[in-house]
């Protein structure tokens, strides 16, 4: 019996690895692409594939804070995935783990932050489950999401550096990608992996390798790509 779910990580990049506009907080791929023509037509295509993911779905709180949730004043409408946020700034205030509890089913809050402002919110919210660690390790993290709270399967949808610790740690089973018809570049732009370059042909063993599973191509030039990481 495996020890830790099955995990796909599930990204929009575009043609050369990128999956965001830029190297600014300010720039987001859910705000910025959709409003360049030729990328913009086939954009839904990614979101309406998204709805089809694992019930569990694994983000960082700055993610959330970059697409506003902090601010956002509107009343959610109720979904039934569950979200694993992790967050040690933290980047998300009081107002943004109100705004996830109130829009996802559960919220899992993973954090080495023991001032986060979540632990203000768990008489509030039973939905709020709060996982402390003195240090954040993935694999232990991954351990007890199955061990403790019986999750299978968990879709990745993290920035790529935390994307690389998942891919050294062994943690990723699937890719899931959506390649969006456009070039970004910029050496500091943030890419599906992340993270210290290896350095030594030792290491060499962090590289791996996968196998094509399934190739659909996309309306509007977008083309969809599945893969199985190979041990």
């Amino acid at each position: 019996m495996r020890s830790k779910p099955i995990n796909t990580l599930f990204m929009l990049m575009s043609l050369d690895g990128k999956i965001n506009s830029g190297d600014s907080d300010d720039l987001d791929v859910d705000r910025d692409w959709c409003k360049i023509d030729g990328i913009k037509e086939g954009l839904h295509q990614y979101y309406e594939i998204e709805k089809t993911t694992d019930w569990y779905s694994l983000n960082t709180g700055r993610t959330m804070a970059k697409i506003g949730i902090n601010e956002r004043k509107e009343k959610p409408q109720k979904m039934e995935c569950r979200f694993i946020i992790i967050d040690r700034k933290p980047h998300l205030n009081e107002k943004g783990v109100e705004y996830l509890c109130n829009w996802v089913e559960t919220l899992f809050l993973v954090t080495d932050n023991k001032n986060h402002p979540a632990y203000k919110l768990v008489d509030k919210f039973d939905n709020l489950k709060i996982i402390y660690y003195d240090n954040i390790n993935l694999t232990k993290m991954m351990e007890d999401l199955k061990n403790d709270y019986d999750v299978d399967r968990i879709t990745i949808q993290s920035g790529g550096t935390l994307n690389c610790q998942f891919l050294r740690e062994n943690l990723i089973d699937y890719v899931n990608i959506v390649i969006a018809p456009v070039l970004v570049g910029g050496a500091t732009t943030s890419t599906l992996i992340d993270g210290k370059a290896i350095s030594k042909v030792e290491e060499l063993n962090n590289l791996k390798a996968l196998e094509l599973i399934e190739t659909n191509v996309l309306h509007n030039s977008y083309i969809q790509l599945k893969y199985k990481v190979l041990a």
